[in-house]
């Protein structure tokens, strides 16, 4: 799989053929550290003085950069499809195998600290469920009227919260066709690639 450059990231990137191969690890490193710890607008400052390139021009560089170490890292790319992504960048041969470096060297350490951004979602613990049947009243003599109660318990890191839910029969059943139909279609080729591609 291939990485796909815009157009302005390839403008962006540019910059980086101008500089010594040394300033590319450097800013390959401050990139890393940014995705550690945040944006710092002082080092940007820092290194366009030695450089005498405006700041902007410093940011675009190493942002560049964290897009192309994070988008290869979240995709895994292989060795052969980063170093297909990045020719269409123009770089000399030495500045490619450099980059190759750091994303080989990098790339654990960024799906790490992108693992972490996710959201921590709750996930299942338990179910209990009741059925109540209301067999008849004076009003409705003849209706039978069941209703399906579930209480839901969710875990999220060490927290727990329960949710009760009820509903009807019939709509259960339209809930659990669905799911199923959705298990299904995880099954199926299209989405394995899919998956394979995002792990």
């Amino acid at each position: 799989m291939l990485l796909v450059l815009s157009e302005e990231h390839k403008e962006h990137l540019g910059f980086l053929a101008d500089v010594d191969p040394l300033v590319v690890g450097e800013f390959g490193r401050i990139a890393v550290e940014f995705l550690k710890k945040g944006s710092n607008p002082k080092i940007y400052e820092g290194a366009a003085r030695k450089l005498s390139v405006p700041a902007e021009t410093v940011q675009h560089g190493v942002e560049g950069l964290m897009f192309i170490l994070t988008e290869s890292s979240k995709l895994m790319i292989s060795e052969l499809d980063f170093q297909d992504s990045v020719l269409v960048l123009g770089f000399s041969e030495e500045l490619n195998k450099l980059l190759l470096q750091l994303y080989l060297e990098n790339s654990k350490e960024v799906r790490r600290i992108l693992s972490g951004l996710a959201p921590s979602l709750s996930h299942y613990h338990n179910l209990e469920w009741r059925l109540d049947v209301q067999m008849a009243s004076r009003v409705m003599r003849q209706q039978v009227k069941p209703t399906v109660t579930l209480k839901l318990h969710l875990e999220s890191g060490d927290a727990r919260c329960a949710r009760v839910l009820q509903t009807d029969p019939a709509t259960l059943q339209h809930l659990i066709q669905e799911l199923e139909r959705a298990l299904a279609e995880v099954k199926s080729n299209h989405c394995r690639r899919i998956l394979r591609n995002i792990k």
